[in-house]
């Protein structure tokens, strides 16, 4: 196992029963404070349900989740709500892209911030009575605005999240996700659907994010040349229990990843 002393997130022994279905058996494992890390494993294995219970849309039957904020400060997260979740400063995004489809780019980024703002909405319908909620959401409009060009969005602002191309839909669905003012981002096939040039080109991207914004990242992800290429430490999950964890290079060697995606016979050989 890696040493986890300055981690980020903690799980510690989490299981997830559907019935008499085991999604996820026991699982610990840590996330480095700052660090990318890539969780794998063949289909099925509970990747996504392990970000389920992290961002609290699950609630496991055992164990628990430990988020250390930047401050230094520890506690559990678990069984918290998604927007009380998101609040203490981790953000998601999804295999299947959830975008507010009739809502233009800038609108769906906004929605993000909100989970950081002080006034009401019904306090814009007044605003000469209260001129402080007025000035925060133009402050909001604004960031939603700086992140969709960091992101090069700009000029889908005003667009249609839904007429957007699948590649901008993806990014507009991280800009959303910063736009909370997370600590920690969970990343959920971020390369899906991408050509091999777009692939490439989320290296950097990812890398770049986890710089400029300080960010601890996680991220599931099948195509294997964005793991390796990306992620610091790997954890490899298959029939919902751990099998291997280290470096990629490591991850590379591991007989049982290989037998878990390719069989015995391509293990053996």
């Amino acid at each position: 196992m890696s040493e986890d002393g300055d981690f980020a997130i903690r799980l510690h022994g989490i299981t997830i029963q559907f019935g008499g279905l085991v999604a996820v058996n026991g699982l610990t494992m840590s996330v480095a404070r700052r660090g990318i890390t890539g969780l794998i494993g063949p289909n099925g294995a509970g990747k996504t349900s392990v970000f389920n219970v992290i961002t609290g849309f699950y609630r496991p039957n055992g164990g628990y989740v430990e988020f250390r904020r930047r401050d230094g400060s520890v506690g559990s997260i678990t069984g918290l709500p998604p927007h009380k979740v998101c609040h203490a400063g981790l953000a998601r995004t999804f295999q299947n892209i959830r975008l507010f489809g009739n809502e233009t780019a800038i609108q769906n980024v906004m929605i993000g911030s909100h989970v950081r703002q002080k006034g009401r909405w019904w306090m814009n319908i007044v605003p000469f009575t209260f001129p402080g909620a007025a000035r925060e959401e133009e402050e909001i409009r604004e960031n939603a605005m700086r992140l969709l060009e960091r992101l090069g969005l700009g000029g889908y602002a005003y667009a249609p999240a839904s007429s957007l191309p699948y590649g901008a839909q993806r990014r507009l669905e991280i800009a959303r996700a910063l736009a909370t003012k997370p600590e920690f981002l969970l990343l959920d096939e971020p390369a899906a659907g991408m050509n091999p040039q777009e692939s490439a080109e989320l290296l950097n991207f990812i890398r770049s994010l986890r710089d400029e914004y300080d960010l601890s990242i996680l991220l599931i992800e099948h195509d294997m040349k964005v793991v390796m290429g990306v992620c610091e430490h790997i954890w490899v999950l298959d029939q919902g229990q751990l099998i291997a964890d280290g470096k990629p290079e490591e991850i590379k060697r591991n007989h049982k990843v290989i037998e878990a995606y390719l069989g015995k016979e391509a293990a053996n050989a």
